[in-house]
């Protein structure tokens, strides 16, 4: 499979990363052993997690998601083969939260416990957070680069002023800079990632890897009807946004080309992220072996101009 290198990073990634947040949640160790292990064997090298994962499920402290990973890790000692990366800043509880410098110094040794490892590869600011100076939050992360404990710094959901403004105070102070960014995007939701984020990552090279690149499973076609949303916990939520005229529209040429390509509408769905310029690779999660599987073969397809036309105006 072939890698792309995230942003200036060093760091080379398969066209599609593996999401954890539903490891403890929604797949217990076990199924998500079976996930992970079917992920690298598909030619799949990076994980996508955060301390914060899983903190909404009642019960949860967060962190599980990075504890079965690091489980994962030491059983099939398999660190040296895959990208790591995690995140921080998530309301974990109301003292676990933000970018503050001190608080990210405390809360990287967690997450380097809980994975088990003495490094991670990409650590993410998981949001904005407006009461720190970008600069405090980039001493952090220096400091981190320097002890080798993490290799390199990426932003998520950062608005493009914020993310500007990280950047030039990178360049102005010689801290490391945000090789990648992690925004929303996907076929449904586009514009403002491509009317303010794009061009300031394509001027950086800043390597992308958005979330909800199925749009919380609307994509994969499950969700065509009002009946349809009862079939999983998630089914409201996807209702409330995506089951509309532009939602189903969506779909419509999604099943078109996934039928010209005998494909599925989610490998479509990916593969288009995936063919977008200054798009590094999307990140899906999935809660079965078998369902990683067959979003690996969203790598394989190359979809043709026609295709992407298709999609482009059903999208727009």
């Amino acid at each position: 499979m072939q890698h792309r290198e995230l942003g200036r990073s060093g760091l080379h990634i398969a066209p599609l990363v593996l999401g954890g947040n539903v490891f403890g949640w929604t797949a217990d160790q076990a199924t998500s052993f079976h996930i992970l292990d079917a992920f690298v064997a598909g030619g799949g090298n990076a994980i996508d997690t955060a301390d914060g994962y899983s903190v909404w499920v009642p019960g949860h402290q967060g962190g599980e998601s990075e504890t079965i990973i690091g489980n994962w890790l030491k059983q099939r000692n398999r660190r040296d083969d895959v990208v790591i990366a995690t995140k921080v800043g998530w309301e974990v509880n109301p003292e676990n939260k933000g970018l503050a410098k001190k608080y990210i110094l405390r809360a990287v040794e967690g997450s380097l416990k809980r994975l088990q490892t003495d490094y991670i590869d990409l650590y993410q600011s998981h949001k904005d957070d407006p009461t720190v100076p970008v600069e405090e939050t980039l001493e952090a992360y220096t400091q981190l680069v320097q002890e080798g404990k993490v290799r390199a710094i990426g932003a998520s959901n950062f608005s493009a002023d914020r993310l500007r403004e990280s950047v030039a105070a990178s360049s102005a102070h010689n801290f490391p800079r945000y090789e990648s960014l992690q925004p929303l995007y996907n076929l449904y939701d586009r514009a403002e990632f491509e009317r303010d984020l794009l061009p300031l990552v394509q001027e950086h090279n800043i390597g992308v890897i958005p979330y909800y690149g199925l749009a919380a499973g609307f994509l994969t076609g499950k969700y065509r009807t009002e009946a349809d949303l009862q079939k999983s916990a998630r089914g409201g939520g996807v209702g409330q946004k995506y089951l509309n005229e532009k939602g189903l529209t969506i779909l419509r040429s999604l099943d078109a080309v996934a039928a010209r390509q005998q494909a599925t509408p989610a490998q479509v769905a990916l593969a288009w992220i995936i063919a977008q310029p200054g798009l590094t690779a999307p990140i899906a999660s999935a809660t079965s072996a078998e369902q990683v599987t067959e979003l690996l073969k969203a790598t394989e397809l190359t979809l043709t101009a026609a295709d992407l036309q298709e999609l482009e105006q059903a999208s727009a």
